[in-house]
């Protein structure tokens, strides 16, 4: 039987972890990456400041037509080339970057969980928890030194929509996951937990697949 690549797909709020979890988790399995990041709609249409003002933590923001196909190339071992965000300007830089096809795919990003058409692609499903608390301090860490923002600015966003958004969009995805983590664990016990998710839930069709690590 022809191999078939494993997707984990990992969710969860603003700054939850997620990020740095798939990132140690995709090296630990020699993993391609698919960050949703990459798929928010392209607002070039728009004045600059009437893009700040659109609400980017509604799933209305996200490309789920071009994440799905992309997906679906992924999951048929089929390479694709993936847009690149640019985040200080509100719109795709029109760069690409080369997504390989790879044994294992980990698919990251807020509404992961949230779309059945995606949930539908997935072999295991993650979902990062934290606190507002948590998410809001690393937000206003994160944005301000790589997507140009001003303090004010991500405490508004905070508050305005990434907040309501998360209640309402993001944190009932939880129910979708196969394994739930916390997003102030350790990273490595974390990785150390969805890979024995992925030992317990094999897919079929994976003869030939690279053997897991023993990762600790």
């Amino acid at each position: 039987m022809a191999k078939q690549p494993y997707l984990i797909g990992i969710a969860g709020p603003s700054c939850s972890g997620k990020s740095e979890v798939s990132r140690r988790l995709a090296v630990a399995l020699q993993a391609s990456s698919l960050s949703l990041d990459s798929y928010y709609r392209d607002l070039s249409h728009l004045p600059l400041e009437e893009r700040a003002k659109v609400n980017f933590d509604s799933p209305e923001s996200m490309d789920e037509s071009l994440l799905v196909a992309q997906m679906r190339q992924l999951a048929s071992g089929i390479s694709i080339d993936k847009p690149v965000y640019d985040f200080a300007r509100h719109t795709p830089s029109g760069a690409v970057d080369h997504v390989p096809a790879a044994d294992y795919v980990v698919v990251e990003g807020l509404f992961t969980l949230y779309w059945p058409e995606v949930r539908s692609l997935l072999h295991a499903s993650v979902y990062i928890s934290a606190s507002h608390e948590v998410c809001l301090e690393r937000r206003l860490e994160r944005d301000v030194r790589d997507r140009g923002r001003t303090p004010e600015y991500v405490m508004a966003q905070y508050r305005d929509t990434v907040r309501p958004m998360c209640d309402r969009y993001i944190r009932p995805s939880e129910k979708h996951a196969s394994l739930v983590l916390t997003g102030t664990n350790y990273l490595d016990q974390s990785v150390h937990c969805i890979i024995a998710l992925i030992r317990s839930n094999p897919a079929t069709g994976t003869m030939g697949r690279a053997a897991m690590p023993s990762y600790v």
